[in-house]
């Protein structure tokens, strides 16, 4: 089997494994423009979402589920905020004011989201679309987050669900 075969397999596998998720440790290049259509989602083709290879199911007890693991692994503000200016662009908001963005994980870091992936962080308007804000994804995030460390739900679907559809995640792994 030829090496590019052999790897497409691999991917193919740790997708299907992972619920479809694009698991990846570093960042990728991003496609050159990112739609506004599905705010207040990110554009799944910009970033899909991307998972941190060192968090599990069987090590949430060591990483995710440990007071101040988040802020452990949390990125830069210097990376996060060069990142936002340029995924700002990309997006074409007419808006460009860095402070009405927060450059969010779509998978947060504490659900095993990768710290520093483009295709895991995107510039999440502060403001209200379609009847959301970003604190509304944060409150989303932090009941998920609760109830994979109480063992209530499992994190692969926790992770698959807040990448599918924030606004939707909590009913989709049964929480409301």
């Amino acid at each position: 089997m030829s090496r590019m075969r052999q790897l497409a397999v691999v991917v193919s596998s740790v997708a299907l494994a992972t619920g479809g998720l694009i698991v990846t440790t570093t960042g990728t290049a991003q496609a050159a423009s990112c739609s506004q259509s599905y705010l207040p989602l990110q554009d799944a083709a910009c970033q899909p979402g991307a998972l941190n290879s060192a968090v599990s199911q069987s090590t949430i007890d060591s990483t995710i589920c440990v007071s101040g693991y988040s802020s452990s692994i949390r990125p830069s503000t210097s990376y996060t905020n060069a990142l936002k200016v340029k995924q700002i662009a990309e997006y074409g908001y007419s808006d460009t004011s860095t402070a009405d963005y927060e450059e969010d994980h779509l998978i947060p870091l504490s659900l095993g989201g990768n710290p520093t992936s483009e295709q895991n962080l995107w510039p999440e308007p502060r403001y209200d679309v379609g009847g959301y804000t970003s604190a509304d994804k944060d409150t989303v995030e932090y009941k998920l987050y609760q109830a994979v460390c109480a063992g209530t739900i499992q994190l692969a679907p926790a992770q698959q669900a807040i990448a599918t559809d924030w606004t939707t995640a909590l009913q989709a792994v049964g929480l409301s």
